[in-house]
């Protein structure tokens, strides 16, 4: 069977940049800059995440500035607005902080990123304690996994699992994480679980499947004709 999958603790960054819940206005959008980032989790205590401060916390400050918003939209815009006259981390995060475990595997962590529309999660123990933070980049590296590294893996966990009397006659070829299968093997309805399987690999973007049923090759003279 496929080994394990990688989870969130294999390639979360460790070293996250983070403020309090009374870091200023200021100070955010200074930190922001200085180190490149577009969102930073805040913090209080022993470094328990209470919230998110993201860029688009920040813009309404400079949107509503000018104050010329009709009724309408100011009703439309009740959080922005609150958000505009803002000053503190605490005044001006999004709460509760969407956020995952180090134990989440990489497939959860991109679902709840798409779900959310968010680039970032941090990353938090059982007691809310941030522990680091992962990316987009972080859980695409999986894809970096060489093909021949991918390669091994499927002939060990899936082909010889699956068709133990055929894996000498199957031939495993990856090509930029692509799996291709070409061979025989005896029953083909187990070609679907293995493409399913073969997928399950870390690292794998696509499989293509030429398996045919090997019971069914000519034996003889007359059979080949």
């Amino acid at each position: 069977m496929p080994e394990t999958p990688h989870i969130v603790s294999d390639v979360m960054t460790l070293t996250v940049v983070a403020v309090r819940r009374d870091a200023p206005f200021k100070e955010i959008a200074r930190t922001m800059d200085r180190w490149k980032v577009s969102a930073l989790p805040v913090l209080e205590g022993e470094g328990r995440v209470i919230g998110v401060v993201s860029e688009a916390d920040l813009l309404p400050k400079e949107e509503f500035h000018e104050g010329d918003m009709n009724l309408s939209e100011q009703r439309q815009r009740l959080s922005d607005i609150a958000k505009a006259g803002g000053v503190t981390a605490e005044e001006l995060m999004s709460t509760p902080a969407i956020t995952v475990h180090p134990d989440a595997t990489l497939a959860q962590a991109a679902r709840i990123m798409a779900v959310k529309r968010i680039k970032r999660l941090p990353v938090i123990d059982e007691e809310g304690v941030l522990q680091g933070i992962v990316s987009r980049a972080d859980l695409l590296k999986v894809f970096l996994r060489p093909d021949e590294e991918i390669e091994e893996e499927v002939r060990r966990t899936v082909i010889a699992y699956l068709f133990p009397a055929f894996s000498h006659a199957i031939h495993v070829h990856v090509h930029e994480g692509v799996v291709t299968l070409r061979g025989q093997i005896g029953d083909t309805s187990l070609i679907s679980v293995a493409a399913r399987l073969i997928r399950a690999v870390e690292g794998v973007v696509d499989v293509e499947s030429h398996l045919t049923d090997g019971s069914a090759a000519p034996t003889g003279p007359e059979d080949a004709r």
